[in-house]
């Protein structure tokens, strides 16, 4: 990070004085450092106690164990892992500029980082596939989306994560070919930064973001074609059985609705990120390193985003919500409480 791109003065220092090939150190004001430590310490403690209230709200009550449920459930782990384990020492770094906690851990923070991003859209893509099947085809939904094809689901999600994530970076995929340039010009003591060839970088993107966003994006724009075709045929019927159909019908577009949202604002977060991680190689990797840390901070916004997309669109998650924050899910039964309301 160089705040001397946005006009403010700094002094300059390196990370470790006394250590040959140290990084260069950027050491900011205590006003500007300070409001923005509190501001990120916010972020996470809302990230971890959000993603956990949704945690706590599927496992607890056996209401909400449903399929869709989870994987939202994966989703919020992925989140809440993110923020516990990967953003403080983001954090750190960002306003540090430095790394302080050694190499091994740098590479098992970088690999923890890209399989939790990879877990997300990943998970983000299995959701879209139960929405299509019970949005788009509700007579076989029980039938195609079981719980044991859910756990499937779950189980690739996180393995195919955990490979990309600590393959790449374990076996050095990310530098392959150009591993004398960065040992000599780009690797110094203090700094922990994933960089990238420019095949790695397109090849990585376009497998964890590109492709799966584009899949993403056709599923619901046919669910949400099909949804609208239901609509029209329940509002041309009229039977005893409408204000039913109805509702359900209702309850199940307003959960894609809402899943949709999530895809969105997740979409709209990673987004300018993995633009740049593609620009970036190409352009001789000349993208200053504050707007690509910010960039990557925007990224992990949305996990912090997801649980209040929840709670806004859903009543029933903010009464379970309610009930943990006063403890109330300690009472007897508390777990066959029923939630009405969409």
């Amino acid at each position: 990070m160089n705040f001397s791109q946005t006009g403010m003065t700094e002094n300059k220092h390196f990370c470790y004085e006394s250590v040959n090939r140290s990084c260069q150190r950027s050491v900011y004001p205590t006003a500007i450092r300070a409001p923005l430590y509190a501001f990120f310490v916010a972020i996470i403690v809302l990230t971890v106690f959000g993603n956990l209230l949704v945690i706590i709200t599927i496992a607890h009550f056996k209401q909400l164990h449903t399929p869709t449920n989870y994987l939202v459930l994966s989703l919020a782990v992925a989140d809440l892992l993110l923020g516990a384990i990967i953003m403080p020492p983001s954090m750190v770094r960002s306003l540090e500029s430095c790394w302080y906690f050694g190499d091994l851990f740098c590479k098992i923070h970088s690999s923890t980082d890209v399989m939790l991003c990879t877990a997300s859209i990943l998970n983000l893509s299995f959701i879209s596939i139960d929405r299509y099947y019970a949005v788009c085809q509700p007579l076989r939904y029980h039938t195609k989306i079981t719980t044991g094809v859910i756990m499937i689901m779950v189980l690739v999600c996180w393995s195919v994560s955990a490979f990309v994530g600590f393959g790449m970076i374990f076996m050095e995929l990310n530098i392959l070919g150009i591993e004398e340039f960065y040992y000599d010009a780009v690797a110094c003591v203090g700094g922990c930064i994933l960089f990238q060839t420019e095949a790695s970088s397109s090849v990585s993107s376009v497998l964890s973001f590109y492709i799966p966003g584009f899949i993403m994006l056709v599923i619901y724009q046919k669910i949400f074609q099909i949804a609208q075709r239901q609509v029209r045929s329940i509002n041309s019927i009229a039977c005893q059985n409408t204000h039913s159909e109805t509702r359900t019908s209702n309850m199940e577009r307003k959960a894609t609705k809402t899943l949709a949202i999530v895809m969105g604002v997740f979409l709209s977060c990673w987004t300018p990120f993995f633009i740049c991680n593609i620009i970036d190689p190409v352009i001789n990797y000349s993208i200053p390193p504050v707007l690509f840390d910010t960039l990557v901070w925007i990224g992990y916004f949305n996990s912090t985003f997801n649980p209040i997309v929840y709670a806004f669109f859903y009543s029933w998650f903010r009464k379970a919500f309610r009930m943990i924050i006063l403890g109330k899910i300690f009472q007897a039964h508390s777990s066959r409480t029923k939630f009405s309301g969409d």
